[in-house]
């Protein structure tokens, strides 16, 4: 499976942004997905993930109730919603996909990554 992230720039702390990851993958329903960021110097974190059909996500606990993912899979993509943006939000997100069909936020359960996109939000 192939992901292209999107939607990554500068934004304003408090503004809302929405990134995207298109699948090369034509049954996109077969995996479960999620996204991660790493911030410079620090390690990969996990952002959210979703299962295969939507119906179960998972958030760290200091994106919760500011982002939510989502995704389509007649149009092969997974979306996350970012809205109240911070500082400590700025990034860079890879959007990722694994062979369990359920919810995962262990990046070592990942199999495909994409390139990422940087997020940057200025106070």
């Amino acid at each position: 499976v192939q992901l292209q992230a999107s939607g990554g720039g500068l934004v304003q702390a408090g503004d809302s942004l929405t990134l995207s990851c298109a699948a090369s993958e034509r049954t996109l329903s077969r995996y479960g997905l999620g996204w991660f960021r790493q911030a410079p110097g620090k390690e990969r974190e996990f952002v959210a993930a979703i299962n295969w059909n939507g119906g179960s996500t998972d958030y760290a606990r200091s994106v919760k109730g500011r982002f939510t993912i989502s995704r389509d899979n007649d149009k092969n993509t997974v979306y996350l919603q970012m809205s109240s943006l911070k500082p400590e939000d700025t990034a860079v997100y890879y959007c990722a996909a694994h062979r369990f069909l359920g919810v995962r936020s262990t990046k070592d359960d990942y199999d495909y990554w994409g390139q990422g996109t940087l997020v940057t939000v200025s106070s």
